[in-house]
């Protein structure tokens, strides 16, 4: 349903999103996750054809939003962070009148009115106007501007922004029960939301696509936490050595205490392997736990993992003055 090749923006010097590529499957319901600038709502506006790519491509529901960007727009609901409304205009007058651009046939305008009316739980305040309206309910007449047309596709940016605890948890329910009908792409900044609807995580960071995976297959990654007295150094040579182990990150270091987790392929559970290896070399063995990492916790590596590449790749482009000497 949605097919991204090597999709790019920039904004003058600046590259906001960077030869991004993905798929995403009839009836996926995909959280798109990333710190504040990191290209999220850029890649979403060029899918929704509201900012053109500078270069790649992108096909939605069969259509190249360069080469048919109207039909596009027929196939696809968005719904942007802050939802753009005529707040002079009554909620049914202006859902009509958003049907009538949408395209939707006379004969069945009114009854996609009332479904979207009732499914967005806004039948109470049909008749007010949107200018009178709190925050929340203005979101769930967007959500409900966006089904109109009964789309393919539904892109989300901050669905909830606004609402109380009790809308959270409806306008929850009701984006999986569409999934089953619409094929959803979902921007958040809350990782319980994306646990609570979304099948699969892509983590954009510094304009590149960093995770994109399973959510089941993130939630169960697990990792082993050890705390260890002796040399710092040694003992990392030691930890990274160790067969199975993928990568240590040297979390906290005090005097002759080291602290670190260490990834393991496959999420192999090394605890036993890796107490031999620190005994034997006469070092002290403090702490040694396996744990399950959380989305938060990958969300946060994955970032600084990006980051790090990123300084390196700076600190290539531009030696320092004596190693360009």
């Amino acid at each position: 349903m949605i097919e991204v090749e090597r999709l790019s923006r920039n904004y003058h010097a600046v590259r906001a999103v960077d030869q991004v590529s993905f798929q995403v499957g009839r009836g996926e319901i995909v959280g798109l996750l990333g710190p504040n600038g990191a290209g999220k709502t850029t890649t979403m506006r060029m899918l929704t054809t509201f900012l053109r790519p500078t270069s790649g491509r992108a096909v939605l529901s069969g259509h190249d939003v360069l080469d048919e960007p109207l039909e596009v727009r027929k196939k696809v609901g968005y719904l942007p962070e802050n939802v753009p409304l005529y707040l002079e205009m009554r909620v049914r007058e202006y859902l009509g009148y958003r049907a009538s651009l949408k395209d939707v046939p006379r004969s069945k305008r009114r009854s996609s009115i009332d479904g979207v009316l009732e499914r967005c739980k806004l039948t109470d305040v049909e008749s007010r106007v949107l200018g009178h309206l709190s925050k929340g309910y203005r979101q769930r007449v967007g959500l409900a501007e966006a089904l109109i047309h009964d789309p393919d596709i539904l892109v989300l940016d901050e669905p909830t922004a606004g609402l109380d605890p009790m809308q959270i948890r409806e306008v929850r329910a009701l984006i999986r029960e569409l999934g089953d009908r619409h094929t959803i792409l979902l921007s958040t900044h809350i990782m319980s939301e994306v646990e609570a609807v979304c099948g699969r995580v892509l983590m954009i960071v510094k304009g590149k696509v960093a995770v994109d995976d399973q959510l089941d297959h993130l939630q169960v990654q697990s990792s082993i936490v050890v705390e260890v007295r002796g040399p710092a150094a040694a003992i990392r040579k030691v930890l990274e050595a160790t067969p199975g182990v993928s990568r240590v990150d040297v979390t906290d270091q005090h005097g002759e205490i080291l602290r670190a987790e260490i990834q393991t392929k496959d999420g192999a559970d090394l605890r036993e392997t890796l107490a031999q290896r620190i005994i034997q070399n006469g070092w002290a063995l403090r702490q040694l736990d396996h744990r399950r990492s959380s989305l938060e916790e990958r969300f946060v590596r994955a970032v600084r993992e990006a980051t790090i590449l990123t300084d390196d790749r700076a600190d290539k482009d531009h030696p320092t003055e004596t190693e360009a000497a």
